[in-house]
C-alpha cells in the first residue's frame, strides 16, 4: 500500500531556485531584489550589490554576475 501523505506531498512543486541582488544586509537577514522587482528578506551571509541564489527563504550561495534575459511565457 502507497504512503498517501507521501503522495499529497508529491503533488505540490519543488521549491524554485532564485536569482538576486543583495540590497542589504542586518543581522544575518539580507534583502535580496529579484530581476522582476520582487524583494524578499532571507537568512544567510552575502555583501551588498553581491548576486546570490536564494531558494526557501535561505542564501545558497554566489551567484555569477551575468545579464539577467526575462521571457515571458
Amino acid at each position: 500500500m502507497s504512503n498517501i501523505f507521501k503522495a499529497f506531498i508529491d503533488l505540490f512543486p519543488a521549491r524554485p531556485l532564485q536569482v538576486g541582488t543583495v540590497l542589504s544586509v542586518a543581522d544575518g537577514i539580507a534583502r535580496v531584489e529579484l530581476p522582476g522587482g520582487g524583494i524578499l528578506q532571507v537568512r544567510g551571509q552575502a555583501t551588498s550589490g553581491q548576486r546570490v541564489f536564494v531558494r526557501d527563504g535561505l542564501i545558497e550561495g554566489a551567484a555569477p554576475n551575468l545579464t539577467v534575459v526575462i521571457i515571458e511565457v
